[in-house]
């Protein structure tokens, strides 16, 4: 199995059922008009689709499981194959935990996370996994757009307190929040968005899996972090496009977000570290202090 995709999902089904399509169309070359995928030539090698439902109460599961029969029934080609396996959680386990489950299944030499609310553009997969085969073991992270087609932020530095006052309160941009390098070529960065995040095996084999503290935020820097630790790089690739409707998971639970990303924050920095930096945020975004570039 060369190429595992991991897709954690909850509550977010029309979402699935659209980024399970953009996925086959990825995977194989043909006609696919109402559904009816007619295949005529794989264009990736053998994939693993692992779908982990964390407990949605909206059909996902019914959906998840009738899309497999219908791609599975439709994607038989000689020497080629794909796997669509379902890891059902009665409840929302965090999004850290649903992907080590995945992980543990996964057999892949490469394995993709992906969010339930992304599309990927036509030829994304293929340039992730050639520009993979050029800098393994890395992680790669690619460019995110939204739905209207703008570019999407999906690259951090690794936060720090030094940094929050660099941005927050000497108005350097980009130092501490979340942003999108500009240009066409690749480039190394600190960190990349789980939401379409490639992971060479190596990596995952060496440093572990996720850190499963984290219910839901930091776990993805978390991981770029002990990955670079660790001697590996983190690129940004943005010739491999994935369009992302950011935050559909968590609309209904929003309640709920802002403390797991409190409780992430602690956990990642450490709890004096995250109330000063959470000052440094606030004080800065109170006072408004005049931007220097």
């Amino acid at each position: 199995m060369k190429l595992s995709i991991i897709i954690v999902s909850y509550n977010t089904k029309e979402l699935l059922r659209r980024c399970l399509e953009s996925v086959i169309r990825c995977l194989v070359r043909g006609d696919s008009e109402e559904k009816k995928f007619t295949i005529t030539k794989p264009l990736l090698p053998n994939t693993q689709i692992i779908v982990v439902d964390n407990g949605s109460t909206d059909g996902s599961i019914q959906l998840i499981k009738n899309e497999k029969e219908l791609f599975l029934r439709n994607v038989k080609i000689k020497n080629y194959n794909l796997k669509l396996k379902i890891i059902e959680n009665k409840k929302n386990l965090g999004f850290a935990k649903a992907v080590n489950q995945a992980l543990r299944e996964a057999k892949g030499e490469v394995v993709l996370l992906l969010n339930s609310d992304t599309q990927i553009k036509p030829e994304a997969l293929e340039k992730l996994l050639e520009f993979e085969k050029k800098v393994r073991p890395a992680i790669i992270g690619a460019k995110l757009l939204n739905p209207d087609g703008s570019i999407q932020a999906s690259v951090f530095n690794l936060p720090t307190m030094n940094r929050a006052v660099g941005e927050f309160w000497l108005g350097k941009k980009n130092a501490f929040s979340k942003y999108a390098p500009l240009g066409d070529k690749p480039v190394t960065v600190e960190a990349v968005v789980g939401g379409a995040m490639l992971i060479s095996r190596k990596i995952v084999d060496k440093i572990g899996f996720f850190d499963e503290r984290y219910f839901m935020y930091f776990e993805d820097l978390d991981y770029c972090r002990r990955a670079r630790k660790a001697g590996f790089k983190v690129w940004y690739l943005p010739s491999a496009q994935i369009t992302h409707e950011h935050g559909a998971s968590g609309k209904e639970i929003s309640s709920l977000t802002q403390r797991w990303l409190v409780q992430s924050s602690k956990i990642y920095h450490g709890l004096f570290k995250h109330y000063l930096i959470s000052f440094i945020l606030w004080s800065g975004q109170k006072c408004k202090f005049t931007k220097i570039g």
